[in-house]
């Protein structure tokens, strides 16, 4: 198994970051607009992207665990192959006026060129996350970078 990892450092609580990892306002602000569901303990959260107004793809995502101002443990129950049983993960600690968020994308059975795609994604994402918290405005899709050079990403 491999895994994509990232750590980021947020200037400001981690109260702050868990909102914007555990409602629907916050999730649409940095991740994707169009985010639906329920973000409880056995709920499922629906992110869908698009791109030049075309729909691409999405993710169903089980939420296994919330621990306020902690951690957030999603399960991937729908979308692209390699993502299915995937989890993902948030766990945030308070270091002075910083939260710092330990990303993790845990379990895909092999480093493929879509992986490589998706880690580059997440980097971008959390550095969305990281501008939602501190400005405000996040670049969550279909706002985003698109980086695929070969497809509607």
């Amino acid at each position: 198994m491999v895994d994509i990892l990232h750590r980021i450092g947020i200037k400001a609580s981690v109260d702050k970051v868990y909102t914007a990892l555990t409602t629907r306002e916050g999730l649409s602000s940095w991740w994707t607009d169009s985010t639906q569901g329920e973000n409880k303990v056995g709920g499922v959260l629906k992110f869908c992207f698009s791109a030049a107004g075309v729909e691409i793809g999405g993710f169903d995502m089980k939420v296994l665990e919330l621990h306020p101002a902690k951690r957030v443990l999603w399960q991937v129950v729908e979308g692209p192959d390699d993502w299915i049983g995937t989890k993902v993960s948030f766990d945030l600690k308070q270091n002075g006026d910083h939260a710092i968020v330990i990303f993790k994308h845990l379990g895909w059975t092999e480093p493929t060129e879509f992986m490589h795609h998706c880690s580059t994604k997440w980097a971008m994402y959390t550095m969305s996350l990281k501008a939602l918290v501190e400005t405000g405005k996040g670049a969550p899709n279909p706002t985003d970078v698109h980086i695929s050079g070969d497809g509607p990403d």
